[in-house]
């Protein structure tokens, strides 16, 4: 089996890490009650996804 003759510096690995970022989660609109939700997810506000109702939501007082 291959193994490294000599280890990978610290500036190396670093410079192949600088590109690992974290992103936001892309949001949009949902169609029925506007607010925002991850997309080909079903609306946690109303509850509705393509159209139709998927889950019944009740209403919080």
């Amino acid at each position: 089996m291959a193994n490294p003759k000599q280890r990978f510096g610290k500036s190396r690995t670093r410079k192949r890490r600088a590109n690992w970022k974290a992103e936001a989660p892309t949001l949009v609109e949902c169609p029925k009650c506007k607010a925002m939700k991850l997309p080909h997810t079903v609306c946690g506000e109303c509850g509705f996804y393509d159209g139709r109702e998927i889950v019944a939501v009740s209403e919080k007082e």
